[in-house]
């Protein structure tokens, strides 16, 4: 049994890790903090979780709260997590970090986008990005992960087996993603409301979104050279769930068929990954509460392109699902354990 705290447990990837958490077998959450909920209780924020009903909201005081925990899950704003990460690690515990800021190897390139100077580069340095089915022999030897992105995750996943088998022209990549509204996290906004949501679809952060950089650090590993991709992200009216779909032109002729058993060849053994059969395509409401990954393919012929689909959540796969995974990794524990039983209704 291992102890656990989550710093940010007000919002929604903190309340899904309570909520994943409360069916670990292994696991006992000993603190969670919040700065705007400090002295309310779990179960008045999240009244679902009466599993915590004896749990209350702290401030994030790092050294008041270091022999409370052996692994501390962050899941506090981009740019808030530099400082108690780096005080963590060094504290020689174990940290999965769901913000930003150790994804990017590169820390001025973390500048550029995030408008801030990271001021932790050694740490920096020893973080490993976390998706599994990439690094999975890393995460098990590190104490520092960066947890992916929810679009980079539903991305590079899709594209994965492509690059690494070489099928396509990485210069023709085209991502459209569409995202729901706790994308956006657990806050009062106008943009956010239900009023403004509810029977609209929008593009935001044309060519300018955060995620760009990490997807293309990411595909650039596995291309061996520098790869930059169209990036649109959407805003769809849903609750949870990213749908991406892919472009790329193929580097030479091959059928639907011949792809999807390399697809399923690369992923086998992958618990959350599900290459799905040809002429089916992913839905967001068959992952939704889910820790998977599902992928549809298709070549068009006509224009010899590859087109690939991909459905995840983005509060489970793409967020809290991921980081449980990472810390069973971690651990030694079964990767399943805990996430493998955690769907909603649709």
């Amino acid at each position: 049994m291992i102890r656990v705290a989550i710093c940010g447990g007000s919002g929604y990837a903190g309340g899904e890790l309570l909520r994943i958490l409360s069916n670990h077998p292994l696991v006992t959450v000993t603190t969670v903090t919040s700065e705007r909920s400090a002295g309310e209780s779990v179960t008045d924020l999240f009244p679902n979780l009466y599993h915590y009903s004896n749990l209350t909201y702290e401030p994030l005081r790092s050294g008041n709260i270091l022999d409370k925990a052996d692994l501390f899950f962050m899941a506090l704003p981009h740019g808030k997590s530099q400082k108690a990460v780096d005080f963590f690690y060094r504290e020689g515990k174990k940290v999965v970090d769901l913000s930003a800021d150790y994804r990017l190897k590169d820390a001025k390139i973390y500048q550029q986008w995030y408008k801030s100077e990271h001021k932790f580069q050694k740490t920096l340095k020893n973080a490993v990005y976390g998706l599994p089915e990439l690094y999975r022999k890393e995460i098990s030897k590190t104490r520092l992960v960066a947890n992916p992105g929810c679009y980079p995750t539903g991305a590079v996943l899709g594209l994965c087996p492509s690059i690494k088998h070489k099928l396509i022209d990485v210069t023709s990549i085209i991502i459209d993603s569409k995202s729901g509204i706790s994308g956006a996290g657990r806050k009062a906004e106008i943009a956010l409301s239900y009023s403004e949501v509810n029977e609209g679809f929008k593009a935001y952060a044309v060519a300018t979104h955060r995620h760009t950089p990490e997807i293309e650090q990411e595909l650039s590993s596995m291309a061996g050279k520098d790869v930059k991709v169209n990036f649109t992200p959407h805003l769809a009216p849903l609750d949870r769930g990213i749908f991406t779909t892919i472009y790329a032109g193929l580097a030479k002729k091959m059928d639907t068929g011949r792809i999807i058993d390399l697809y399923k060849n690369t992923y086998t053994g992958e618990p959350f990954i599900r290459v799905l059969e040809e002429g089916k395509f992913p839905n967001v409401k068959n992952v939704r509460g889910t820790n998977h990954c599902e992928i549809g393919l298709t070549v068009n012929s006509r224009t010899n392109t590859l087109v690939i689909v991909t459905a995840i959540d983005n509060l489970m796969k793409g967020a809290s699902g991921a980081a449980v995974q990472n810390m069973n990794i971690m651990m030694g524990f079964d990767e399943k354990t805990g996430i493998e039983t955690v769907a909603l209704f649709p």
